[in-house]
């Protein structure tokens, strides 16, 4: 899963630490690099000064450079004319369109010879633009989107319209970013974060990134400009495509303890009671569960079948609603209770797998 991180040199950071920023994302191999360039509260004198000199680092490193596009770039960036070529000698590689673009004038930057991509407002497209910009012959290859993200309080997305937008993207194959904020120190001049999701607002990293990967998104931006080492680290390990949740083991069974390490699918006919694993009896083929920890299930617990059941033995579930203890049934797992909400992006056919803490 290939994710980024912002830069907005000229603002909060010292050039130093946006170098360092740069430079530990690159080892950690988060390959995205945004930046804005229209923030008011921006030194522009700064900003000149840093802003090459890290495009040039980033571009070594063999990241991608995003930035956004208005008017008021081209004089900052000291560009005579909007040029495709001259984005391309400074290092920028995607180019974030702001408002003032026509729909034709879209498609015709997606004809451009170099290799730059055109990035769109992943929050506010509709299928009306996508139906129009694909009968104008837009070349969908160099499409990408990116949501906003939300500055002020109680003005971020609600997951539903995520989902929404996510969806509608992907049904034109077209890729959608989204961003978490840092918990540590918050970008000006709001200090307040900088979120995709007004959920995500006050949230961790990694349960705030992995809830945007729930709910579609194809690469997690850290919205903020200087996040912890913790924080990078937790978002270069996300796994694309799937459902990720952290859960205690309850288990001492070595062979159960890999059983948890790998990823399972949702049945597609989805039980009412559980969210059963399509894999999990293959992957214990010739291994006998022995009975261990027949409790009550709870909301959150990971079963595993025993002996006992006999040709179910090997089946694992997550439980959605309480059951009582079963002596064919071992409990072998608990999700943690702030990551229960993440079963209901557990739909059938779906991926998922855990990460024991």
């Amino acid at each position: 899963m290939i994710n980024g991180i912002s830069l907005y040199p000229g603002l909060d950071n010292s050039a130093e630490e946006n170098l360092q920023l740069l430079t530990k994302a690159a080892e950690l191999g988060i390959k995205r690099v945004f930046t804005s360039l229209h923030i008011p509260e921006t030194d522009v004198v700064k900003l000149r000064k840093e802003f090459r000199k890290l495009i040039h680092i980033a571009r070594s490193y063999d990241m991608e450079v995003i930035s956004d596009v208005a008017p008021f770039t081209l004089r900052l960036l000291e560009i005579d004319k909007f040029s495709l070529q001259a984005f391309d000698q400074i290092g920028i590689t995607t180019i974030r369109l702001d408002d003032g673009y026509s729909l034709q004038e879209i498609v015709e930057l997606t004809k451009n010879p170099q290799k730059l991509k055109i990035q769109l407002n992943a929050s506010v497209l509709t299928a009306d633009i996508l139906d129009t910009l694909r009968n104008l012959g837009v070349n969908f290859t160099k499409l990408d989107a990116l949501h906003n993200f939300y500055p002020r309080e109680g003005t971020g997305l609600s997951g539903k319209t995520l989902l929404k937008q996510n969806k509608l993207l992907h049904s034109y194959g077209i890729n959608v970013g989204a961003f978490v904020p840092s918990q540590n120190r918050k970008r000006g001049p709001l200090k307040a974060g900088l979120p995709t999701l007004e959920s995500d607002r006050y949230l961790g990293v990694s349960l705030g990134a992995r809830k945007l990967v729930a709910l579609g998104v194809d690469s997690v931006f850290m919205g903020d400009s200087l996040p912890t080492v913790k924080e990078l680290k937790e978002l270069s390990v996300l796994k694309a495509g799937q459902v990720t949740i952290r859960i205690q083991v309850l288990t001492k069974d070595s062979y159960v303890r890999q059983l948890l390490q790998q990823t399972f699918t949702a049945r597609r006919d989805e039980a009412r009671d559980a969210i059963r694993a399509q894999e999990s009896r293959e992957l214990l083929v010739g291994v006998v569960i022995e009975p261990e920890n027949t409790k009550e299930r709870g909301l959150g617990s990971i079963t595993l079948d025993n002996k006992d059941y006999g040709r179910y033995m090997g089946e694992l579930q997550l439980i959605k609603r309480a059951q009582i203890a079963d002596f064919r049934t071992n409990v072998i797992g608990q999700i943690l209770p702030s990551e229960e909400f993440l079963l209901a992006f557990i739909t059938p056919g779906r991926k998922y797998g855990f990460e024991i803490v």
